[in-house]
C-alpha cells in the first residue's frame, strides 16, 4: 500500500509538457548517510530525475542548463509535523472568528506551503487542519496550480472529549455545547467502536495519515494534564483501524506511559515524546515506532510565555515541559528509536522550520544524522522513500542548493538559494 501511494504520488506531482532541465552542482550529496560528491550534473526529464554523472556530462539538446556550481546540492529536506492551514500568534480563540473559515484556511494552507518550500522542504505531512481546508490545500499544490512542497494531509485529528483537539474546551459551556451538537468537532470519539469509524470517514475523504491525540496538549486551555487521554482499546481501535484502510497512524504524546500506550498499540510515530523515558522508548523500538521531536515547538512557546499571552492552563503547562525540551533525542538514541524531523510549524513562524536541525545536534545528534532525519529518514516514516529523500535516478526532482556543507554544519540548510520540488522550480521571491 505505501508503494502504491508512492507511485501515485510521483505521478501526480509531474509535469505534464516534457521538460529537461540539467542541474551544474558544485558539490553533491545524493544521499544524507553517504559522502559528498565533488562537481556533478542532474539530469531531469518530466520531473524525475533521469540521471547522475560527471561535471562534464553532456546536456541533451534542448534543455535548460542550471548553473549551481558554486552550490552544494542536496536532497529537499523534509517536515513530518506541520500544520499549514494555521498561522503563529493567534490567540487560542482566533479560530471562533467569522474570517477563520474553511475556505480561509485552505487559502492560509497555500500562502504557507509557498513559504515552507522557499525554506528548503519538499516534502512535508500536515499534522492537523481542517479536513476539507487540508485536502483542498494538498490537490491545488499537486496539481501545479500552486508553488509548494508535496503534502500528506491528516485532516481534523482525533481526541476524547474534552481532549487536546476539543475546540470546544475553555468556551462558555452553552457555547461549547453548542458546537459540539453543530459538529464542530468531528474528531472526537470516546469508545473503541466510535473511533474506529471516524477513522474510516476520515480515510473515505482521502486523507494520507490518520492522526490522533494520545496524550493531553500545551496549547489547550484544558486542565487534565499531559498523560494518557485515549484508552488502550480505544488507541488499539484507531491505530487497527488505520493499517486497515492503509494509512499509517501518527500520535501527539507527551507524558511517558501514553507514548508506551501507543508504542503498544503499534503507531507509526511519536510526535513531540516530551517526557519519553526508557521503558516507552523500549516500547517504540519493539514497535518500529518513529520519534517526531519537534524541537521548533519550544521556540515557538519562548516567544509568547511571560508576554500575558496564555491562559493560566496553557501557561502552566509550557513552562513545565520547557524545562526538559530535548531530552527525548537522548533517550531514543540509546534504545535505538529512529528519529524523523518535525517541527511544529504554526506553533512558531511557518519558514524557519531548517532550525530544527541545529536544536537536533544542540541535543545530542550528530549533524549527519539530523541530515538524514531531515531528509531519508522523513521519506521513510512518510511512507514516500520510493519517490524521495535521496537524489537517484528513477526518484522525483526533489532538490535544494545551499551554501556550505550540511553534514559537519546544521545550519548550512539555513542558506537555501534553489529549490526544485517534483520538478518544478520554486520561485523564490
Amino acid at each position: 500500500m505505501h508503494r502504491l501511494l508512492a507511485a501515485v504520488l510521483l505521478a501526480a506531482a509531474a509535469p505534464a509538457a516534457a521538460d529537461t532541465i540539467v542541474i551544474r552542482a558544485g558539490h553533491l550529496i545524493t544521499d544524507a548517510a553517504l559522502p559528498a560528491r565533488g562537481p556533478s550534473t542532474i539530469v531531469v526529464t518530466d520531473g524525475t530525475i533521469v540521471s547522475i554523472g560527471a561535471a562534464d556530462m553532456a546536456a541533451p539538446a534542448g534543455a535548460k542548463v542550471v548553473d549551481l556550481s558554486t552550490k552544494t546540492v542536496l536532497p529537499g529536506l523534509i517536515d513530518a509535523h506541520v500544520h499549514l492551514t494555521e498561522d503563529s500568534g493567534l490567540p487560542w480563540y482566533a479560530s471562533l472568528r467569522p474570517k477563520f473559515s474553511e475556505p480561509y484556511a485552505a487559502t492560509t494552507g497555500l500562502k504557507n506551503a509557498l513559504i515552507t518550500a522557499r525554506a528548503g522542504f519538499t516534502t512535508v505531512r500536515d499534522a492537523g487542519g481542517p479536513t476539507l481546508a487540508s485536502l483542498a490545500m494538498r490537490d491545488a499544490v499537486a496539481e501545479g496550480n500552486f508553488p509548494g512542497p508535496r503534502i500528506l494531509v491528516a485532516g481534523d485529528p482525533l481526541s476524547i472529549s474534552g481532549g487536546h483537539a476539543d475546540n470546544a474546551v475553555g468556551l462558555a459551556p452553552e457555547l461549547g455545547d453548542a458546537l459540539t451538537a453543530a459538529g464542530g468537532n468531528p474528531g472526537l470519539c470516546d469508545t473503541p467502536d466510535q473511533c474506529a469509524v471516524v477513522v474510516r470517514k476520515r480515510a473515505a475523504k482521502g486523507v494520507n495519515v490518520i492522526k490522533f491525540m494520545a496524550t493531553g496538549g500545551v496549547l489547550d486551555d484544558g486542565a487534565i494534564g499531559l498523560e494518557q487521554h485515549f484508552s488502550d482499546a480505544e488507541m488499539k481501535a484507531i491505530v487497527t483501524t488505520a493499517h486497515g484502510v492503509g494509512l499509517k497512524a501518527m500520535a501527539h504524546a507527551h507524558g511517558a506511559r501514553g507514548i508506551e500506550a501507543a508504542a503498544n498499540a503499534g503507531v507509526d510515530s511519536i510526535e513531540h515524546g516530551t517526557y519519553l523515558d526508557d521503558r516507552a522508548a523500549k516500547a517504540m523500538k519493539a514497535h518500529g515506532t518513529w520519534l517526531v521531536p519537534t524541537l521548533m515547538a519550544y521556540e515557538g512557546l519562548k516567544l509568547h510565555v511571560g508576554k500575558n499571552f496564555y491562559t493560566p492552563n496553557v501557561k502552566a503547562k509550557a513552562l513545565e515541559t520547557m524545562k526538559i525540551v530535548g531530552r527525548n533525542i537522548g533517550v531514543a538514541q540509546r534504545n535505538g528509536v529512529r528519529i524523523a524531523l518535525g517541527t511544529d510549524a504554526a506553533v512558531y513562524p511557518h519558514g524557519r522550520n531548517a532550525e530544527e536541525l541545529a536544536l537536533m545536534v544542540e541535543h545530542g545528534m550528530t549533524p549527519k544524522d539530523a541530515l538524514i532525519a531531515a531528509t531519508k529518514g522523513g521519506a521513510e516514516l512518510l511512507g514516500v522513500d520510493k519517490v524521495t529523500g535521496t537524489l537517484e535516478p528513477g526518484k522525483a526532482a526533489d532538490l535544494i542548493a545551499i551554501d556550505g556543507d550540511p553534514q559537519k554544519d546544521p545550519k548550512a540548510v539555513l542558506s537555501v538559494s534553489y529549490v526544485m520540488t517534483q520538478g518544478r522550480v520554486v520561485p523564490m521571491k
